[in-house]
């Protein structure tokens, strides 16, 4: 079994088997995103893939529930090249219950529906999208290389074609000045896609990202842990997606939060403003970067 550099997943995918059918992240430009820079993005082989499954089948034998694919967009490998991963898997383990991926945007609106519901016939169940926020001037500032439309068309698409989704975005993005447009079109955002699962993380940097540069020059403001809290509950009061499984239980957030829209948004709310009230909030040194 072969990992190449850090691996990330998802806080869901904590119990996964994690393989690397990419090694990084073909974009790779994201201002505010240290997780791939010291990668060059490649697919791997797929005889190297299978092996890495060959290994994990000795060493587990056949009782792995879980399986997520990793790096940053492995949906980009070619839909072919998947299908006989999927199918690897199972013959592997035939017990799998669940087979998740990182995906962007554009990797989704590249694959037709065919190829995407031949994806979800083999088994692919999940896909995590990272949107980061619904305001296409912060998508730009941030160099995300997609647009609103995108991820909302990609995450309809997903769900058109039998895929699950799971749509990350970050709090705090905006900064200041940003604040309420960026909790106002995020909300839009998830209303427009009404995904399975939605989450938030909260900024943290790496000194040497551009984004931490720009904050050094006085050009952005980071928000308080107050701040954040007022951007989650004007975020709260614009969603309107019933059945959305909601959580902001990421090592970066000052608040854990977890409920289903829209039936519990009062809790949710209610929650916020109790930790606004008692400032009760993830301390700095143990909050983890993105």
């Amino acid at each position: 079994m072969r990992y190449e550099g850090d691996v990330y997943r998802p806080p869901s995918e904590a119990r996964s088997l994690i393989i690397q059918v990419t090694i990084g992240c073909s974009h790779n430009k994201c201002t505010f995103c240290h997780m791939y820079t010291a990668k060059q993005f490649r697919i791997r082989k797929k005889e190297e893939i299978m092996a890495d499954l060959d290994d994990c089948r000795e060493m587990y034998g056949p009782y792995v529930r879980r399986v997520f694919f990793a790096d940053g967009d492995a949906l980009i490998v070619p839909t072919p090249m998947l299908l006989e991963l999927l199918d690897y898997v199972h013959r592997n383990f035939p017990g799998a219950e669940r087979i998740t991926s990182y995906g962007t945007a554009h990797d989704v609106i590249r694959k037709s529906e065919e190829e995407l519901k031949a994806l979800a016939a083999a088994g692919l169940q999940m896909v995590y999208l990272g949107a980061e926020s619904g305001d296409n001037e912060i998508l730009k500032h941030i160099r995300k290389g997609e647009t609103a439309e995108d991820i909302i068309e990609a995450g309809q698409k997903l769900k058109r074609c039998g895929i699950m989704t799971s749509v990350t975005l970050i709090s705090g993005l905006g900064g200041r000045v940003a604040l309420e447009r960026h909790a106002v079109s995020s909300a839009k955002l998830i209303n427009a896609m009404n995904p399975e699962y939605a989450s938030i993380l909260t900024l943290h940097l790496t000194d040497d990202s551009p984004m931490a540069q720009e904050i050094a020059r006085g050009e952005m403001e980071l928000l308080t842990p107050d701040e954040i809290m007022d951007e989650t509950e004007l975020f709260l009061k614009n969603i309107d997606s019933p059945g959305t499984v909601f959580r902001t239980n990421h090592a970066s957030n000052y608040v854990a939060l977890g409920g289903t829209f829209n039936e519990d948004i009062p809790a949710l709310l209610a929650k916020v403003a109790e930790a606004k009230r008692q400032r009760r909030y993830r301390l700095e040194e143990w909050r983890r970067r993105l």
